[in-house]
């Protein structure tokens, strides 16, 4: 065991690294985002790219990757723009062999992208089931493999799962996205425990209800919009960019001694609900 642990006093230096600015800071570093064209995966590849860290943003080829990739450039952010279809069998491999090429390395992998179909356990089909399957869990796991071997040859690094809080709580009609994202949360432990003498950390971040192009539709139906708002102590949507935070943490020295963890960020949902009360004042 080892007995060469030094003790951490406070001097003036470590103030210093203390700063925001250090301390979450992720300059020269290399991250892939999926899943990057979306609504989610746009505004966290930008807040990596905010902290400094060059960033490889992936998604389907009909995705706006492009367009996200423009405006990270145009706030001064350096990002690379891949566009491949998730279910190749060979999707991991081109993404981590070609963000290498353009990086020479990777320090941060966000496996953002995912897919779902709304349907009744009674009506849900092999085919769905695979889709979901393969874009949701299969290509996570195989991509953080990849990944991770590059990471283990440098200096380690961080890989975040992005779940869902339909992994702590149930759903009508998301049986098999909830099914797999509730798998993913439990491959970050795994994963951490693998690859801990990598010095490679494995998390799971999961939003809540949160407001995105993909979400309004939800938002806008007055019954549904409700049960969301009587559910959440905030009373009122998540935004995309209250996800960077948490993000950072988990990416930065900020975040170097949590690993094989999952992440809420979902407004007190899963604290309980107060009394009826009308979801009228946003907080």
């Amino acid at each position: 065991m080892p007995t060469d642990w030094k003790l951490h006093l406070l001097q003036a230096e470590s103030v210093t690294r203390l700063r925001p600015e250090i301390l979450f800071g992720l300059k020269d570093k290399a991250a892939i985002v999926t899943g990057a064209g979306g609504g989610l995966g746009a505004w966290l590849s930008a807040g990596l790219a905010a902290a400094g860290a060059r960033v490889f943003v992936t998604d389907h080829p009909r995705s706006s990757t492009q367009i996200i990739a423009d405006i990270i450039r145009e706030s001064g952010g350096v990002v690379r723009e891949h566009q491949c279809d998730l279910t190749d069998n060979d999707a991991a491999e081109q993404i981590v062999i070609a963000a290498v090429a353009e990086f020479g390395r990777i320090d941060i992998l966000v496996n953002n992208a995912g897919t779902n179909k709304r349907e009744p356990i009674f009506e849900v089909s092999r085919q769905t089931w695979d889709k979901i399957a393969t874009v949701d869990l299969r290509l996570p796991y195989e991509l953080s493999r990849a990944a991770a071997k590059v990471m283990a040859k440098h200096d380690g690094g961080s890989i975040i799962h992005i779940g869902s809080l339909n992994n702590a709580i149930g759903l009508q009609g998301v049986s098999v996205y909830g099914a797999h994202k509730a798998a993913l949360c439990q491959l970050a432990k795994s994963m951490a425990i693998e690859w801990a003498d990598y010095r490679i950390r494995v998390n799971a971040l999961c939003p809540g209800f949160m407001l995105t192009p993909l979400s309004k539709p939800l938002w806008d139906d007055a019954n549904k919009g409700r049960w969301i708002l009587e559910r959440s102590l905030l009373r009122r949507p998540g935004y995309p960019e209250e996800l960077i935070g948490p993000l950072l943490l988990l990416a930065s020295e900020a975040g170097s001694f949590i690993t094989g963890q999952t992440m809420y960020v979902e407004g007190g949902w899963l604290a309980g609900t107060s009394w009826a009360e009308p979801p009228s004042d946003e907080r």
